[in-house]
């Protein structure tokens, strides 16, 4: 049974950390307006639902969650990435990944799942048998390959671990993150980790691959303007040498 709109939004106000009066005020309502909205005395506007789903800065999936909740028709629909409508998006993407060669890259979902990559990414994730379809959440906490090539495991998990948070932060609630979070919390806290003073300019993850260590520094991009769910959230890594052993070794290949 769907959640009453007054109890979502509830929800999402409490993670964000905002009270009603904060919220109110943000939105431009009066704090009873918004009390009656979330005990279901009063029935949101459209308008009003897409107001404070901006002040709450809910990504699509949640505004739709919203909309339905209030009986609303949902701001974002989900395609496919085949189809015609997302041609200039599929291209963009595509081109990213092809023209960062010699240097890898991947685009994955929300769930790390890989669902393209470029050759030298193909080259450096293969060893381990990682492939397009595969989870790089999974990979890391269970592929023994990959755990076994990072010089660094313990600081890539840490890294990880910091955001697969903010992540999950910005998505509300999620049972795949969730689960990763937990099991990384767990590795820290048998680690003994603790908060490091200050973090260097560059975290790079360190892959020893055929007797040498490769060692990359990431950067992320995202579509923005766009009315498809699923393409809001796609995310194109791509991993670029933090020293000159590594970039001379991807421009040998």
């Amino acid at each position: 049974m769907a959640e009453a709109f007054g109890a979502v939004l509830k929800k999402w106000r409490g993670l964000r950390r905002m009270s009603q009066m904060q919220l109110a005020l943000e939105a431009g309502v009066s704090a009873r307006h918004l009390s009656f909205l979330e005990s279901g005395r009063s029935h949101p506007s459209r308008g009003m639902v897409l107001r404070l789903c901006d002040e709450l800065q809910l990504p699509g999936a949640a505004r739709n969650q919203l909309l339905t909740a209030a009986g609303l028709a949902p701001a974002y629909a989900t395609r496919a990435l085949e189809d015609a409508d997302l041609a200039p998006l599929r291209q963009a993407a595509e081109r990213m990944l092809q023209r960062h060669a010699p240097y890898p890259a991947m685009m994955i979902d929300r769930h790390w799942q890989l669902l393209e990559l470029n050759q030298p990414a193909k080259l450096l994730l293969g060893a381990a048998g990682i492939t397009k379809g595969s989870s790089l959440i999974d990979a890391l906490l269970d592929n023994a390959a990959l755990r076994a090539a990072l010089d660094n495991l313990e600081e890539v998990e840490r890294h990880s671990l910091a955001r697969l948070r903010t992540e999950l932060a910005h998505f509300g609630a999620d049972p795949v993150l969730e689960r990763a979070v937990a099991r990384l919390q767990a590795n820290a806290a048998a680690q003994g980790a603790v908060p490091e003073a200050a973090l260097p300019a560059v975290i790079p993850a360190r892959y020893r691959l055929g007797g040498q260590v490769l060692s990359f520094f990431s950067a992320i991009t995202q579509f923005g303007g766009t009315g498809d769910l699923a393409m809001s959230e796609l995310r194109i890594e791509m991993l670029f040498p933090s020293d000159e052993e590594t970039r001379a070794a991807l421009a040998g290949l």
